[in-house]
């Protein structure tokens, strides 16, 4: 099945284009954040100028370009008539700029109880596009695709909304409530069972392969969900989330044996850049979307410095993608004094010296990182560190 990736980055980056370039051989088409629409109705353009625009268009690779228009999903008004406009706005823009655009995306997380709402901004929309009344000859003729959310397939009224685009995106991670993670194999197959099952019409399926920072206030409710974007809002406590490499490789190889006839492909969120510490390596995701299941493997070393006796911690990851880095690592009895960094401690209650992790990440495949230090009086050789998974 083709592999569709989201860019999802708000502003152009050198790193941005450098992931594009790396990316192009597996990628079918580009399906690009245009714009966002808040729950105000305030619109704010992605890629805000012309020469950000030309210097996206050297990165193609002569890959279709679909236009995504995110719309929050709180938004209340009950006039389809201004998200037409601004719908239909970075579209004309683009293709001013000389962006050859394939499509129009919406992005529309609604309630299941505002569908008939969405079921007529669309229809309005597409007459403007074509295929469903008088269109504009500049914007004839252009696909119009939606992400759906599988908390809607219960609905009746969702019949009327995928009934107008040309396709749906099945979105099945980041659907349940943070606690759950990100993304569940299991429930995912039964989602997408479930699509393919009601509806004839073409479709995809958006897999992740990215993590999030997820914090929640006192009272427990949620306060922020941080992705590729550093946000300011700390919360009282937070976990960070991940969508595992193999889990997705599982999904994937099951998916491509049992997939409903009108599956075309998947699509993808979101591109990785070596700006985005919470995605996985390109590395990782190219072999993933080819089908593979690549393993990752973590060694801790003890790496002998200067100073006699005083070792640096370090993970290496000598597999082949991404691997989860170690919950904990047990140091010798023998070397009493060390401590953690880059996100691990000292385990102050632990018999034993022990650093823990205080957050998972990846480490992607050929690096290293530094996690502590150690320091043995009398240095037993070698040194023998046990990693917690």
């Amino acid at each position: 099945m083709p592999n569709d990736i989201y860019v999802w980055q708000r502003a152009w980056t050198s790193a941005l284009g450098q992931a594009m370039d790396q990316a192009a051989p597996d990628v079918a088409a580009w399906r690009v954040l245009a714009s966002e629409v808040s729950a105000e109705g305030r619109v704010a353009p992605a890629l805000l100028n012309d020469a950000r625009l030309e210097a996206l268009r050297a990165h193609l690779a002569g890959r279709p370009v679909i236009l995504v228009v995110r719309i929050d999903g709180r938004l209340s008004d009950t006039d389809s008539a201004p998200l037409v406009a601004a719908a239909l706005a970075p579209l004309e823009r683009w293709r001013e700029a000389g962006v050859a655009v394939a499509g129009l995306e919406i992005d529309h997380d609604c309630p299941t109880a505002r569908l008939p709402f969405y079921a007529r901004f669309l229809t309005d929309l597409r007459a403007r596009l074509g295929g469903g009344g008088p269109s504009r000859g500049d914007l004839g003729g252009t696909r119009l695709s939606i992400t759906a959310l599988p908390t809607w397939l219960p609905a009746p009224s969702l019949a009327d909304v995928v009934a107008v685009p040309d396709e749906v995106v099945l979105q099945v991670h980041a659907v349940a409530a943070p606690t759950d993670g990100l993304f569940n194999p299991a429930q995912a197959a039964r989602w997408v069972a479930a699509y393919g099952q009601r509806f004839g019409s073409p479709f995809r399926v958006a897999l992740p392969d990215y993590g999030a920072r997820v914090s929640w206030n006192a009272d427990d409710s949620l306060a922020t969900v941080e992705g590729e974007t550093p946000l300011l809002g700390g919360g009282a406590h937070a976990a960070e989330l991940m969508a595992r490499p193999a889990d997705v490789a599982a999904f994937l190889k099951t998916l491509r044996a049992e997939a409903p006839p009108n599956l075309k492909g998947i699509a993808w969120f979101r591109l990785p850049t070596a700006e985005d510490r919470r995605a996985w390596s390109l590395v990782t995701w190219a072999a993933v979307a080819r089908g593979k299941t690549p393993i990752g493997h973590i060694v801790v070393r003890a790496e002998a410095t200067a100073t006699p006796g005083l070792s640096s911690l370090v993970l290496v990851n000598d597999g082949a993608a991404d691997a989860e880095v170690p919950a904990g690592l047990d140091l010798p009895a023998a070397c009493p004094l060390g401590d953690g960094a880059n996100g691990y401690a000292r385990d102050p209650l632990a018999p034993q010296p022990r650093l823990v992790r205080l957050s998972p990440g990846l480490l992607p495949p050929g690096e290293r990182r530094a996690v502590g230090w150690l320091r043995c009086p009398d240095s037993p050789s070698p040194l023998v560190i046990h990693v917690r998974p």
